[in-house]
C-alpha cells in the first residue's frame, strides 16, 4: 500500500508538472538582455551538470529536483562532440546550474532567456514547472518571478530532445531524399543541446519596455526613423532619442493601450550601405514622474527593394557575393563561440565578399550585430530546410503551424538589424519527399504552392519593408518560383547531375536561367553551386573532389551569370567544410564544398574567389 502511494503521488507530479508548464510565444521574445541603470543581466554560461535521459524515466524521478551522478558539460556548445559515446544520441538528455539571483533583483520582474535548445525544450526553476519551448535556433523567454529564492542558491533545469521527427521542422525520419544516419532529411549534424546562452535578466516591476520595432527610411537627403515602443505595465509616457553624427534628435511619446509611436525625422542623414555601415543609437525612456525604464540599441537607416533586374540597397543595384553556411566547427558543433565568428566573417571579407544567407536557420544574435557595424548582408533564413507535400494533411499542418510560428520569432528577434535585407520563408522544399516537380495538377504541387505562399504573406504582413522568398530545389516545380520577391535558386548542374561534366552543366544552368527569367521577370540569384572537394586532393585536369574541380566549377558558374545582367547575385556553398549524418555521399560524415576547410584554411577557391571578387574592372563587383 505504502508503494502504491508514493507511485500515485509521483504520478500526480508528473501530472501536476506537465499541466502547469506554459508554451512560450513568439510575442514573448522581445528585446535582447541588457544592463543599465533600470536592468540586469546575468549570463550563465559556464560548466553544467549534463545527464543523458535514454530510459525517460527523469521527470518520473524528478530529476528537475537535482541532477545525481551527473557529467560535466560546457554551455553553449552541442553535446555530441563533447562527450564520449553520445555523437549519434538524439533522445532526452537533462542540463542543470546553479546561481544566486542577486539581492538588487528584488524588487524587479526576472526572465530567463534560453537562445536555443534543440529541440525541444522544457524549463525548471528550483523543481518548479516554467515552461516549454518547440523548435530549435531561436530564444524562448519565460517570467520566473514567483519560482526564485532569495539569498541561497536557484536551481535551474533544462530538459531536451532532439528527435528525428517527420511532423517536425526540418524534418526526421521521412525516408526523404537523404539516406542517412542519423536519419535526417537534410545535408547537416543535427547538433542537439544548448547551443547558444542561457540568461537570466530583470526589469522594472512597476512598468517596463517589453519591445521595440524601428523602420527606417529616407526621402532625399532626409532621413526618419518610425520606432513603436510596447511596454508592459501603466507607464503614461517616454521619450525616444536618436543620435549619431554629433547630433541628437528627441520626441516625446504618449501611450495608448501600452503602445507609443514616435516619427524621428534626420536632416542630413548618414545612410547605411556597405561602404559606411552608420549606425544611429536609438534610446527609448520610460518615465511618469521619474524614468522607469530604458533601452537603447543601435539601426541603420536605409532601404531595400527590388526591381526587374536587381536588389536596391538604398535604390541602388547590389551585387550579392557571398556564401551559404553552417553554424559548424570542430567541438563546438553548433554552438555560439565569438572568436569563430569573427573569423569568418574576416575570411568572408578577405575573398571579397559582402553577404551570407543563414542556411539553414537563424545564426546567434551576436552576427548579426556584427554584421551591422562591418556592412555585411544577411538573407534571413528559417529552419524550413527539407519541407514536402506528399504525406498526411496532419503533418503538413502541424510543419505549417511551426515554420509560421519560427517565422514570427525570427522576426521579432531580428527586424532591428540594417544588415538583415530579405527573409527566407524555406530552402529546397519540394512537393514529394524524395524530390521531383510532378505535374502543376498533382495535389503535393498544389499544396506546396499554396503553403509557401502563405508563409511568405505571413512575414510580408509582420515586414513591409523586406523582400521575402524561398529558396528553390533543383528539379522542382517551375511554378512555385513565382511566389518569391526575387527568384533565389540552388543549382549544381555538373555535380550532382551531368556528374564530372562542368561545361554540360553550365549549359543546362544557362538554359534554365533564360528561361526562368523570361516567364518571371524577376532578379535571380543563385543562392547554392559548388563541389565538394578534398582539401589538398589535385590533378592536372579538373577531376571532381579535387581542388582543381571546384574551382573550375565555381569559375564557369560565374563566367555564365557575369553575363546575365538581371541575376543578382551568386552564393558559393560553401563557406568551409561541415559535419553531416553519415552516408554513402559524405565521405567521413562531411560535406566537403567548403572553399574553406573545417579549421578554415583556404582551399585553391577561396584565393580563386579573392581574386575574382576583388576585381573592380569586373562589372558585378558593384
Amino acid at each position: 500500500m505504502k508503494l502504491l502511494l508514493v507511485n500515485c503521488f509521483m504520478l500526480i507530479t508528473v501530472l501536476t508538472n506537465a499541466q502547469q508548464l506554459k508554451k512560450a510565444n513568439a510575442e514573448d521574445i522581445g528585446l535582447f538582455p541588457q544592463r543599465n541603470n533600470h536592468r540586469n543581466t546575468l549570463d550563465l554560461s559556464g560548466i553544467w551538470k549534463f545527464k543523458v535521459d535514454s530510459l525517460h524515466v527523469g521527470e518520473k524521478e524528478s530529476w528537475f529536483n537535482g541532477l545525481s551522478k551527473a557529467q560535466s558539460i560546457a554551455v553553449p556548445g552541442s553535446y555530441n562532440e563533447q562527450l564520449n559515446g553520445i555523437r549519434d544520441y538524439l533522445d532526452l538528455v537533462w542540463y542543470e546550474t546553479e546561481t544566486y539571483i542577486p539581492k538588487e533583483w528584488k524588487d524587479q520582474n526576472i526572465f530567463i532567456r534560453v537562445g536555443s535548445a534543440v529541440y525541444h525544450a522544457k524549463v525548471w526553476v528550483n523543481g518548479k514547472p516554467v515552461g516549454y519551448h518547440e523548435g530549435g535556433h531561436l530564444p524562448f523567454v519565460f517570467s520566473v518571478n514567483d519560482h526564485v529564492k532569495w539569498n541561497e542558491k536557484n536551481r535551474i533545469t533544462i530538459q531536451i530532445e532532439n528527435e528525428m521527427r517527420v511532423d517536425r521542422v526540418p524534418t526526421g525520419n521521412s525516408n526523404g531524399a537523404f539516406s542517412s544516419f542519423p536519419s535526417a532529411n537534410y545535408d547537416f549534424f543535427p547538433y542537439s543541446g544548448l547551443n547558444r546562452p542561457v540568461w537570466l535578466y530583470s526589469t522594472p516591476k512597476k512598468a517596463y519596455i517589453k519591445d521595440i520595432t524601428v523602420i527606417p527610411n529616407y526621402q532625399g537627403t532626409t532621413g526618419s526613423l518610425d520606432v513603436k515602443v510596447e511596454q508592459v505595465g501603466n507607464a503614461k509616457k517616454g521619450t525616444v532619442i536618436v543620435s549619431g553624427d554629433g547630433k541628437e534628435y528627441t520626441q516625446e511619446i504618449t501611450f495608448k493601450d501600452q503602445l507609443a509611436n514616435a516619427k524621428i525625422s534626420i536632416p542630413n542623414v548618414k545612410l547605411w550601405d556597405l561602404e559606411n555601415p552608420f549606425l544611429y543609437n536609438v534610446k527609448v525612456v520610460l518615465k511618469d514622474s521619474d524614468i522607469i525604464d530604458s533601452y537603447e540599441l543601435e539601426t541603420g537607416i536605409r532601404t531595400v527593394s527590388v526591381n526587374n533586374k536587381s536588389v536596391l540597397l538604398n535604390g541602388k543595384p547590389v551585387y550579392l557575393k557571398g556564401f551559404g553556411k553552417h553554424e559548424d566547427f570542430p567541438v563546438i558543433g553548433r554552438g555560439q563561440t565569438n572568436p569563430v565568428m569573427i573569423k569568418d566573417f574576416e575570411l568572408m571579407k578577405w575573398t571579397g565578399a559582402n553577404s551570407v544567407r543563414t542556411s539553414h536557420y537563424p545564426y546567434d544574435e551576436e552576427f548579426y550585430r556584427t554584421a551591422d557595424k562591418i556592412g555585411f548582408l544577411i538573407i534571413d533564413e528559417i529552419p524550413n530546410v527539407g519541407m514536402f507535400f506528399d504525406d498526411s494533411d496532419q503533418n503538413i499542418e502541424t510543419r505549417q503551424r511551426i515554420s509560421s510560428n519560427m517565422l514570427k520569432e525570427m522576426y521579432t528577434r531580428d527586424k532591428n538589424h540594417p544588415s538583415v535585407i530579405s527573409w527566407s520563408v524555406a530552402n529546397e522544399p519540394s512537393p514529394f519527399a524524395k524530390f521531383g516537380a510532378g505535374k502543376e495538377t498533382d495535389k503535393p504541387v498544389v499544396v506546396g504552392k499554396q503553403k509557401l505562399s502563405e508563409l511568405i504573406s505571413i512575414i510580408k504582413k509582420l515586414d513591409s519593408t523586406r523582400p521575402a522568398l524561398y529558396v528553390s530545389v533543383m528539379g522542382g516545380p517551375e511554378s512555385w518560383l513565382g511566389i518569391s520577391d526575387y527568384i533565389a535558386m540552388n543549382r549544381y548542374y555538373g555535380w550532382y547531375t551531368n556528374v564530372g561534366n562542368i561545361k554540360e552543366g553550365v549549359r543546362i544552368m544557362k538554359e534554365e536561367l533564360e528561361k526562368t527569367y523570361a516567364k518571371y521577370n524577376k532578379p535571380i540569384i543563385i543562392t547554392e553551386f559548388g563541389a565538394d572537394a578534398q582539401a589538398g586532393m589535385h590533378s592536372d585536369q579538373p577531376e571532381m573532389f579535387t581542388e582543381e574541380y571546384q574551382k573550375e566549377f565555381i569559375k564557369q558558374y560565374l563566367d555564365l551569370t557575369d553575363s546575365k545582367d538581371y541575376v543578382t547575385g551568386m552564393h558559393v556553398w560553401n563557406f568551409a567544410d561541415f559535419k553531416t549524418g553519415q552516408g554513402i555521399i559524405r565521405f567521413g560524415g562531411f560535406n566537403y564544398k567548403g572553399v574553406f576547410t573545417r579549421d578554415r584554411r583556404p582551399k585553391a577557391s577561396a584565393h580563386f574567389l579573392r581574386e575574382r571578387w576583388n576585381d573592380k574592372t569586373n562589372k558585378k563587383n558593384y
